[in-house]
C-alpha cells in the first residue's frame, strides 16, 4: 500500500482525499500546505504539516505525494507545486477512477487525475499535471500537454493538441484537429472551431433571461 502526502487543503484537495480514500489501495498519512495557508492543524483526522517541513515528517523516500490544487492562475500554482515537490524527491501519483473510461496503452505522466465518469479514448495523451473532470471526454490522437485541466463534461473530439497550461471549462467543446495554444481559457458551453493563439480567453453564450417568472410558463 502506498503511503501518500496531499498537498491543499481545499475543497480540491478534500474531494480527492475522499475518491482516493474509498476508489485506491492508497493510504492518506497527512496534507501539506505553505504554512501562510495552514487553518486548522488537522484535515480528516490528518496532520496539516507546512510545506517547508514536510520532507522532514514525512520523507519522500517513505511517502509519495499528490498536488490536489484548482486551476488558480490558469494552473500555475498547481505547477509551482508540482515542481517543488519533484525537487524535494517526491514521486507524484496519479488517480484514474475505477468509474473512468479508459483504454489500454494509455500513456500519461504523473500526478495526472482522471476524475469518474470520464473518457480517454483510444492513442490520447496527457502530459504530467493533467486534471480531467468527471464526465469529460478526451478524443482519439488527443494530446493534452502539461499542466492541463479539463472540468466537468468537457468534450475534447479527436486529432487535437492542447498546448501546456490551458484550462477548459464545463460544458465546452473543441472540434476536432486544431490546436488551442499554450494558456488559453476556453470558458464554460465555449464552441472552439479552429486555432487559437496563446493566452486567448474565450466566453460561452450565456443564457438568456426571459421577461416572464416561471408560474408564466405554457404547461405541456
Amino acid at each position: 500500500m502506498k503511503k501518500v502526502v496531499i498537498y491543499g487543503n481545499g475543497s480540491v484537495a478534500s474531494a480527492t482525499y475522499f475518491m482516493l480514500v474509498h476508489d485506491s489501495p492508497i493510504q492518506i498519512c497527512a496534507f501539506t500546505v505553505d504554512r501562510d495557508f495552514i487553518k486548522d492543524d488537522t484535515m480528516f483526522d490528518l496532520p496539516v504539516i507546512p510545506f517547508d517541513q514536510v520532507d522532514s515528517k514525512f520523507p519522500p523516500e517513505e511517502y509519495d505525494m499528490h498536488i490536489a490544487v484548482g486551476h488558480v492562475r490558469v494552473n500555475r500554482i498547481r505547477a509551482q507545486k508540482y515542481y517543488q515537490a519533484k525537487e524535494m524527491g517526491y514521486h507524484l501519483i496519479n488517480y484514474i477512477s475505477s468509474k473512468s473510461l479508459t483504454w489500454p496503452g494509455l500513456i500519461m505522466g504523473d500526478n495526472c487525475k482522471i476524475s469518474p465518469n470520464a473518457t480517454i479514448n483510444p492513442f490520447a495523451r496527457l502530459g504530467n499535471d493533467v486534471t480531467i473532470g468527471s464526465g469529460s471526454n478526451v478524443g482519439h490522437h488527443t494530446i493534452l500537454k502539461d499542466h492541463c485541466s479539463l472540468a466537468s463534461n468537457a468534450t475534447i473530439a479527436g486529432n487535437v493538441t492542447v498546448e501546456p497550461y490551458c484550462l477548459i471549462g464545463a460544458n465546452a467543446t473543441i472540434r476536432d484537429r486544431i490546436t488551442i495554444a499554450a494558456e488559453c481559457v476556453i470558458g464554460a458551453g465555449a464552441i472552439i472551431l479552429q486555432d487559437t493563439k496563446p493566452r486567448e480567453v474565450y466566453l460561452g453564450r450565456p443564457a438568456e433571461l426571459l421577461p416572464i417568472s416561471s408560474d408564466q410558463l405554457p404547461i405541456g
